[in-house]
């Protein structure tokens, strides 16, 4: 349609309402408008676009075919404009910092620490959203994201860390350090299907029949949260069990760390690289990834000369699908 016909958008906005509502009356009050206005500006855009939006009647209206197709497409074009410029005025406040991660790495490794960055940046304002959806660095509705992802392929410099898988339990079940094969008896819980466990208890010579598989969850929070609540024996991500086991609500069983083939790669928003906020955020996760690490090589150091007890040597994992 040529451009002159919507020279406003008064008319569609208030065409949108009238047909989400289903009248006039309904339309007008969300407006603040007259009915009488409100069906003054519809019919002036049916006039312009050549177009019957509504049928009137004595007592009410109904949207025609027509109608409804636009209204549908109105509705969606101002949906994103909304949004856009939701996006825009946040760009603009230099102390805010939106930051994308999913679900189980906010909950259990990233909201426990955020605290240490609010207290170097009191005046930062850090919105925080949890999703495992691809966050939209590009359009402006993100400024910074961690996404799981796998190490395959990728230059191993590109991820600021890479994930281990742990073989965890409760203390209510069994007291430090317990071998392995003395929790077999326990549910072996897992992310997904369990072929971790079978790749571990087969690197380690140890049966795979006969034990208890079926306890499975969608993300690896919830996996870590049913281990610390004794449901079982668990092969969690080291960065999502960390917190646990510093809290001794989880131990760490006495065999090794798999390389889990994932790692979190840590993206940035192109519009804002050289923003100050965004800059200490990304310097100060690069940090806390690190001591994680560390942490996790001091657990997996040998004892002492000649002596690597088994939890303390790192096992490799076939690639499979990501794990949240």
């Amino acid at each position: 349609m040529p451009a002159a016909e919507l020279s406003s958008l008064a008319g569609l906005i208030d065409f949108e309402a009238a047909a989400r509502h289903g009248g006039f009356r309904a339309a007008a009050a969300e407006l603040h408008k007259t009915p009488a206005a409100l069906s003054q500006q519809i019919k002036q855009l049916e006039q312009a676009l050549g177009l019957a939006l509504f049928v009137r009647h004595p007592r009410h209206v109904a949207i025609t075919p027509a109608g409804r197709e636009l209204a549908a497409t109105v509705r969606r074009s101002l949906a994103e404009l909304r949004a856009q410029v939701a996006a825009l005025r946040l760009a603009q406040d230099p102390h805010l910092l939106r930051v994308s991660t999913t679900h189980s790495l906010a909950m259990k490794w990233l909201v426990p620490r955020l605290h240490g960055f609010t207290a170097q940046h009191p005046a930062l304002d850090v919105r925080l959203e949890a999703s495992d959806q691809l966050a939209d660095l590009a359009g402006g509705g993100c400024d910074l994201a961690l996404r799981y992802q796998s190490l395959e392929g990728s230059a191993p410099d590109s991820f600021i860390y890479a994930e281990r898988l742990v073989a965890v339990y409760s203390p209510a079940l069994a007291g430090p350090q317990a071998e392995l094969a003395a929790l077999l008896r326990q549910p072996l819980l897992h992310e997904g299907e369990p072929d971790a466990w079978l790749s571990l208890l087969t690197s380690l010579g140890l049966p795979t029949r006969h034990l208890d598989f079926s306890r499975a969850y969608s993300h690896g929070g919830l996996l870590v949260q049913a281990a610390a609540a004794g449901l079982g024996v668990a092969l969690a991500p080291y960065a999502l069990a960390h917190e646990d086991l510093q809290r001794g609500r989880l131990l760490r069983a006495n065999t090794p760390a798999l390389d889990s083939g994932y790692g979190y790669r840590l993206l940035l928003s192109p519009a804002r690289l050289d923003a100050a906020p965004l800059r200490a955020f990304a310097d100060w996760l690069a940090r806390e990834f690190a001591q994680l690490q560390a942490g996790l090589e001091v657990e997996l150091r040998p004892a002492g000369p000649g002596q690597t007890p088994p939890h303390q040597r790192s096992a490799g994992l076939p690639a499979s699908r990501p794990r949240r």
